[in-house]
């Protein structure tokens, strides 16, 4: 059956043509065990601070503290995988903070799941303070006394004067240096019972500018 043999070939180079391979992983899996050791490396060969944030409601610029060596090290690591492309500021509280990182959507979940879960220590004593426009670390949803950070999310401070009852507890790693005005904004938006904003609000894109 000639015939047939071309067609089975014909579609075989086609869909060979489709396929696309998945890049290389450059990195391991990244686990409670390991991760420290990784992030001790990568922040000797990393040494970005300064990452660009654009969201639905314009662009805000962050500096990351090099005294918190592990939590900027994780930042500009899940910067460079993408990780934030796409994901959403889901708790919004006006004149308190506006915290993001996480998303409803399958993917983010997939990309969480193809990084790895891990968490960070505490790194809370570097002289920093909850001021106003300083970025910090909640803690993991996971149920641990010593509040170890959940390494995909982060909050905003955007109340004035500061919110200086959560010194101690969170890591702060960073500070914004220009969009306090977009902080402002996506503050004041109206939310649900659960503080997720009525009308989602996603980081399009995060990227390193030094």
């Amino acid at each position: 059956m000639p015939e047939q043999e071309t067609v089975s070939k014909k579609a075989e180079k086609s869909l060979k043509k489709t396929v696309k391979k998945s890049p290389e992983r450059t990195f391991p899996e990244l686990t409670e065990k390991n991760a420290m050791e990784f992030f001790l490396h990568y922040e000797k060969e990393n040494k970005e601070n300064k990452v660009r944030m654009t969201t639905d409601f314009g662009v805000i610029d962050i500096l990351l503290f090099n005294e918190t060596k592990f939590h900027r090290a994780n930042f500009i690591f899940l910067t460079k995988q993408n990780y934030f492309k796409d994901t959403q500021f889901y708790r919004v509280i006006d004149n308190f903070m506006i915290q993001a990182g996480n998303s409803d959507d399958r993917k983010t979940a997939r990309k969480r799941r193809k990084i790895g879960k891990y968490l960070l220590p505490k790194d809370t004593k570097r002289g920093f303070t909850h001021e106003r426009g300083v970025i910090s670390m909640p803690s993991s949803e996971i149920d641990n006394p010593h509040k170890l950070a959940s390494p995909y999310e982060f909050f905003i401070v955007q109340q004035r004067g500061g919110a200086h009852f959560l010194d101690g507890d969170y890591t702060i790693f960073g500070k914004v240096i220009n969009g306090m005005d977009v902080v402002d904004k996506i503050a004041a938006v109206e939310t649900d019972e659960a503080d997720w904003p009525l009308k989602n609000i996603f980081i399009r894109n995060v990227e390193i500018i030094e």
